[in-house]
């Protein structure tokens, strides 16, 4: 009598752990198929509303305005991927913006001071890196949690960008900039391309290798991760930096998409955050992907043209973004609190 009441017991227990599953299954697939037709309806709006929005030259011209702030969200990304996607205490790097400033900065300076193209990007990767490495440092080594680390690094260079260009505008000419704020035959920049490109390259080695595979796996699974005997601070040190490299990257498409470098590139750092996590509702399992993070540069980047094309006002661009934040950290969050 015993045994069979233990038996149904079980058998009651199973049977609503499948049914939460199953429901928390259809949160995450409704979550994931509202996101594509939020942003099918969004581009339908606009089409409709804004003149020439889903002309070539206008798709190109947000591919190419997307470029910096998706490569920043990329790098974001993948400290998402590494660190876990709780902001608070999981992954995050706020000296992204920061990041792409100094860089840009240096990059501009450079050149000024009469060194070609080629010393003139390594210096700005070499800043990027050099940022993320302070960040790497910070956060695995000293043990500060990111999301205080990395803003104490963001203060720390936005205050080396103004002492290096003195709050001034640095103008750039060379001929390496000007093929990167070139445009095609069709009107399409050509940092549209490094934008799809880079995407590429990313998305191949995070989600289709090894060390992609490592990187999710100390992200969401750190004590498993930890017993299977993975290097998480190492790990985690690579993903800052990779972080940092991309900060690098951006600060170079910046000076070519400006024609110098210029100040202002914190505001660079709620669009970022907001293309990185909402990133993640376009992944099955709603997490950080960076096939996920194009997507959402475009919605992103096609929320602001179409603002742009209406002549309405950009403050509310912001107000839409931080809703957007607030619903996506939300949703997630509480999804992953019933997984658990």
């Amino acid at each position: 009598m015993s045994a069979d009441i233990h038996i149904g017991d079980l058998a009651d227990f199973t049977a609503e752990q499948s049914k939460e599953r199953s429901a928390r299954n259809l949160a995450a697939a409704s979550l994931r198929f509202g996101s594509l037709i939020a942003f099918a309806v969004i581009l339908t709006v606009f089409s409709l509303t804004a003149p020439y929005f889903l002309s070539i030259g206008n798709i190109g011209n947000v591919l190419g305005q997307s470029a910096i702030s998706g490569v920043l969200a990329i790098g974001l990304t993948i400290v998402l991927v590494a660190g876990g996607a709780n902001v608070v205490t999981g992954g995050i790097d706020l000296s992204l913006a920061a990041n792409m400033g100094l860089s840009a900065a240096v990059y501009a300076t450079v050149t000024q001071l009469g060194y070609n193209d080629p010393v003139a990007v390594a210096a700005s990767l070499l800043t990027g890196l050099a940022i993320g490495t302070v960040n790497a440092a910070a956060v695995v080594f000293a043990g500060i949690v990111p999301l205080l680390a990395t803003l104490a690094v963001m203060n720390v260079v936005a205050g080396l960008e103004l002492v290096l260009t003195q709050n001034t505008v640095v103008p750039a000419s060379t001929h390496f900039l000007t093929v990167l704020s070139a445009s095609d035959a069709l009107g399409i920049p050509v940092l549209a391309y490094v934008l799809l490109g880079f995407t590429a390259v990313v998305t191949a080695i995070v989600q289709y290798t090894p060390l992609g595979l490592r990187l999710y796996a100390i992200g969401e699974f750190p004590d498993a991760a930890r017993a299977a005997g993975l290097p998480l601070k190492r790990l985690l040190a690579g993903a800052f930096l990779a972080s940092g490299l991309c900060g690098g990257i951006a600060g170079i498409l910046s000076v070519s998409y400006l024609s110098g470098s210029t100040t202002g590139s914190s505001e660079m750092l709620l669009p970022v955050v907001v293309t990185a996590l909402l990133g993640a509702v376009f992944s099955r399992r709603l997490v950080p992907t960076i096939t996920g993070t194009l997507l959402s540069a475009l919605l992103v980047g096609f929320l602001v043209n179409g603002f742009q094309l209406l002549n309405l006002s950009s403050t509310l661009v912001s107000g839409v973004q931080g809703i957007l934040i607030l619903i996506v950290v939300s949703t997630t969050t509480l999804l992953r609190k019933r997984e658990i």
